[in-house]
């Protein structure tokens, strides 16, 4: 009986002494598969991602959470407004935002459609998108960089749409305040110079 036991008990040892190595040879295997399958991400689960990120990007903004707002954004990102003059660094944003954000109402942004575009290497993404906002349909453009396995949007253009039939009256509207800053910026440019 004891003989048996012992032939039992070496039989089990030997059982889990080999599923325990087909374990790590498929852990092994595992890995070298999820480094292979992390090359070769398709464009449809980087884009997947991208929509992911912008989506929390605005949402963000939305909840007034400046923190990760701009934790989505490059340090070295540019935000070009509406305003013919908002052109401006990551600091630069910052310091104009950081208001709104405080007063726990940024913007609200939200994306009715949305094209990305990937680069070949995978590590550049750009895109337009339709946005419903509180100045009505704008239109965003941007570009995200991969740091690390984060996309981070590290330019971002806004502007507000205008429909064709409208143009002319805004334009009108714009004359004044656009023929004084046309004047303004001639001026700085031949300064520079």
């Amino acid at each position: 009986m004891r003989l048996k036991l012992n032939k039992n008990i070496a039989v089990i040892a030997i059982v889990l002494l080999g599923f325990s190595c087909n374990k790590e040879v498929k852990t092994e295997n595992y890995k070298e598969e999820s480094i292979q399958k992390t090359d070769e991400i398709s464009d449809e689960t980087t884009k997947e991602t991208v929509h992911a990120t912008i989506d929390l990007w605005h949402k963000a903004a939305a909840e007034a959470n400046f923190e990760a707002y701009f934790n989505l954004m490059t340090p070295n990102a540019v935000f070009i407004g509406t305003d013919a003059t908002e052109n401006w660094g990551a600091n630069e944003f910052k310091a104009y935002a950081k208001p709104h954000f405080d007063k726990g109402k940024a913007w609200s942004f939200t994306s009715i459609e949305r094209n990305i575009f990937v680069s070949e290497d995978k590590q550049t993404v750009w895109f337009d998108e339709l946005l419903n906002t509180q100045m009505k349909i704008c239109r965003g453009s941007g570009v995200l960089t991969k740091e690390g396995s984060q996309w981070k949007i590290a330019h971002y253009v806004l502007s507000i749409a205008i429909p064709n039939p409208k143009v002319k009256d805004v334009v009108a509207l714009k004359n004044e305040s656009d023929s004084l800053l046309v004047k303004q910026l001639v001026i700085n440019k031949l300064n520079v110079k």
